[in-house]
Parts: C-alpha cells; sequence; structure tokens
C-alpha cells in the first residue's frame, strides 16, 4: 500500500518522539535527511523507511559520493547503495527514479549517471535503453554511440531517438509553419497588385496619411435629420497585394551545422526543424553538416530520425570547408537564407572562413550565426570568432527552440534578428 511523504515522516518518528517533536519539526528533520544524505543520519535522529528509504537509495547510489563502496559500487558496510556494474542493476535503478520523480527530475539524474558514473557502454544494451526516459540528451549521447552500437541494439535506440524526435515536431511544427507562412506571404507582397490581389487591410495602413474629409451633406435633404454628420474617405495612393502564388520556391535555406560533441543538442533541433522546412512547398531548404569533412543530409530530410543516425558527432571543426560548400550550391542569393549553427571554434582557415561569410553577405546572402540551438542557455564559444563575425553584420546568439521560427521569419522578410539577450552578443 502506498503512503503519502507526511505519513512516512510519522511512522519513522513512532518511539523516538519526545515531548518537544511536533509534526512540524519532525517533517523539518526529514526534509533535512533527505537533502543531506545518509551521512546525515546520525546528525537529524531520523531513520527513513518505506518510500522515503528507496528514494534515499537511490539519490545515495548517484551522489553518494563513493564513501566505503567497493569498486562495483556496493557499499561495504551493511547499506547496499550504487548501481552496480551491470545492466540488470541499472535498470532497476532506472525502474526506481521512474517512480519515484517526476519525469524531469529523472532526465537530470539520468544524464548525471551517465557522465559521473560512466554509463555510456551500457547504453549498448537493449534492456537498458527500454528503461530509459527519452530526452534530447540521451538522444545525442546514443548519437555519439552510434558507430559502436551493435545491431542488437540499433533498432532500440532508434526507437528512443523517434519518440523524442515525435514530441520535438508536435511541440515546434506548428508554430513553425503559421509563423513562416505569414513570413512569406509578407516578403512576397507587391506594389502594383491585380485587383484580386489587394491587401486592404495593410492598404489603408498605409495610406491613413492620406484620408481626407468630404463636404457634409445639406442637412435639408437628409431624411429624419436634423445634423449633417461630416465623411471623409482615405485615397489609396499606394496599394499593397501579395503576389500570384506560385508552386516554386520562394527562398532558400541552407541549414549548415556543427556536428562536433559540445553540439549534440543544437544537432537534434536542426534535424527536426530541418524536416519541417523542408515540407514546406515553398522552401527549398538544404542540411548540411560537418566536422572536419561535410556530409549533405539533404535526401533525408524526410525523416529526422536518418538524418539523425547520419551524422557522427564527435571530431574536429571545419568550418571554412563547411561554408565553401553551401556557397557552392546557392544559386538565388537575393533569396537564399544560410544559418550556421557552431560553436565557432574553427580548426580550419579563419580568414578564409570570415572571408566567405563576407562575400555571401555582399551577394545578398541573408546570413544567421546560431552559437547554439536548444534551451540550455549561454554556450561555451569563440568570442574572438563571434566578433569578428558581428563586424560583418552578423551577431551571434545563442537561440531557444522556440525563438528559432522568429529568427527565421526575420530573415526570411529581411528584418532585424530578435535577439534575445545581448549577453551573447560579441
Amino acid at each position: 500500500m502506498s503512503q503519502t511523504p507526511g505519513e512516512t515522516a510519522e511512522r519513522t518518528t513512532e518511539g523516538t518522539a519526545t515531548a518537544s517533536d511536533t509534526p512540524p519539526d519532525a517533517e523539518r528533520l526529514r526534509r533535512w535527511r533527505m537533502a543531506l544524505g545518509a551521512d546525515s543520519a546520525d546528525s537529524t535522529g531520523r531513520t527513513l523507511t518505506g518510500q522515503d528509504a528507496a528514494m534515499d537509495g537511490a539519490l545515495d547510489a548517484l551522489y553518494g559520493g563513493g564513501a566505503g563502496k567497493k569498486p562495483n559500487g556496493r557499499a561495504t558496510g551493511g547499506r547496499s547503495a550504487g548501481l552496480g556494474a551491470s545492466a540488470p542493476s541499472v535498470a532497476r535503478w532506472l525502474g526506481d527514479i521512474r517512480t519515484y520523480f517526476p519525469s524531469s527530475v529523472v532526465q537530470v539524474m539520468q544524464r548525471d549517471a551517465i557522465d559521473r558514473l560512466g554509463l555510456s557502454a551500457l547504453l549498448l544494451e537493449p534492456e537498458m535503453l527500454e528503461a530509459v526516459e527519452p530526452d534530447v540528451h540521451l538522444v545525442g549521447t546514443l548519437l555519439s554511440l552510434n558507430k559502436a552500437m551493435p545491431e542488437t541494439t540499433k533498432e532500440t535506440a532508434r526507437a528512443v531517438v523517434r519518440k523524442v524526435v515525435e514530441d520535438l515536431e508536435r511541440r515546434l511544427e506548428s508554430r513553425t509553419r503559421t509563423t513562416l507562412t505569414g513570413a512569406l506571404d509578407r516578403s512576397a507582397r507587391i506594389s502594383r497588385p491585380r485587383h484580386r490581389d489587394i491587401d486592404w487591410d495593410r492598404t489603408i495602413r498605409a495610406n491613413l496619411k492620406n484620408y481626407l474629409t468630404l463636404p457634409a451633406p445639406d442637412a435639408a435633404t437628409t431624411a429624419g435629420e436634423t445634423r449633417a454628420t461630416p465623411t471623409g474617405t482615405v485615397v489609396p495612393e499606394r496599394l499593397i497585394g501579395y503576389g500570384r502564388s506560385s508552386r516554386s520556391a520562394k527562398k532558400d535555406i541552407v541549414l549548415c551545422v556543427d556536428q562536433s560533441g559540445s553540439m549534440a543538442a543544437s544537432v537534434v533541433h536542426a534535424s527536426v526543424f530541418g524536416a519541417v522546412l523542408a515540407s514546406m512547398r515553398t522552401l527549398s531548404t538544404r542540411l548540411v553538416v560537418f566536422d572536419t569533412a561535410v556530409v549533405d543530409l539533404t535526401d533525408q530530410l524526410d525523416d529526422p530520425v536518418d538524418v539523425l543516425f547520419g551524422t557522427q558527432l564527435g571530431g574536429g571543426t571545419d568550418i571554412n570547408r563547411a561554408l565553401a560548400y553551401c556557397q557552392s550550391r546557392i544559386t538565388r542569393p537575393a533569396d537564399t537564407v544560410v544559418v550556421l549553427i557552431s560553436d565557432l571554434y574553427e580548426g580550419g582557415i579563419r580568414d578564409e572562413m570570415l572571408k566567405r561569410v563576407a562575400a555571401m553577405k555582399a551577394s545578398g546572402v541573408q546570413f544567421v550565426t546560431l552559437l547554439a540551438l536548444s534551451d540550455e542557455g549561454a554556450p561555451a564559444y569563440d568570442h574572438e570568432h563571434a566578433a569578428a563575425l558581428g563586424a560583418l553584420g552578423v551577431p551571434a546568439f545563442a537561440c531557444t527552440p522556440d525563438l528559432f521560427p522568429d529568427v527565421m521569419a526575420a530573415a526570411i522578410e529581411k528584418r532585424p534578428l530578435p535577439i534575445p539577450d545581448k549577453e551573447y552578443q560579441p
């Protein structure tokens, strides 16, 4: 039978409570005991049982510090904690934390377990993957292990990656389509439209300065009125309308994505956005990933999972080489947006990279540099290269997935980019 934290606290204090121990005091000590860990048991005087003990064991296995533990993770004393060295014990631990903690906490604990305890190798076992709570960071880890992954594990890994990708698509696709469709429509407006193509709302707004007040009609000739009301009109000196719809793409988008190990979350989000953009008929989308080599994944954009498994996280970085490839594929500079997603740690020829960016801008290309495309906040990046790009009129900044549609809309319309935080500008 399940028990609430309050019930657990009451049961753990039975037989040891004194007259001065009120329920709030007992709950306070319980919370301190849970927060401080097993080493605080003597100082708090609290002994955990039931669900509290299970939660404490799961936390101690990961954050206990290793005091008094054997190499396999088991304690030398009476308490048995630690993840052990086999997939079954890790799978049990994963099941425990999913039972006792919310999904957001589970994802943090999983990442910490992989980083602190070196459990990456265990992700190559199917039974381990089936117990894991999927998230973007786990996908990044799986992609980094892709080449070492046995065939028996790949299908399970693909299922994990697909679940994360589908969740991202549900969250991001609708707003991306709506925002970019509006931007494309506005970018296609013409000043001499046919009557049926006139955008009357924008035409009236643009001509309000031409409002004329008309003479009032004769009150005597206005039946039923004792006083005439002045009227007016807007003279539409400038008409604004939409261009006629076309089957051809209005804009070319090139996503140039750094696939070095530190960019894992950005690669995941860029792949999802690339698939969404590629599904829009009015856009022609190209996805290029790079380290010291350049790989064009455009023909796989119909399935972002295939795109992700086509990447190879890790290795060096040659931004100049990647931009040279992208530049060679540009046929309509004035209608092209190039998005470089990189932390700008260049292993190639720095001056050539900057010259290439300047040449693309001079030809009419809208160039955007994102230091990261993730929810992580301020990334580590090369400040010198970011400052050099800023001097060329290409500000470099971190971008969250929710902001990305607005950034793309501004680039399509050739408006100033909505930079979220001045801190990221060089």
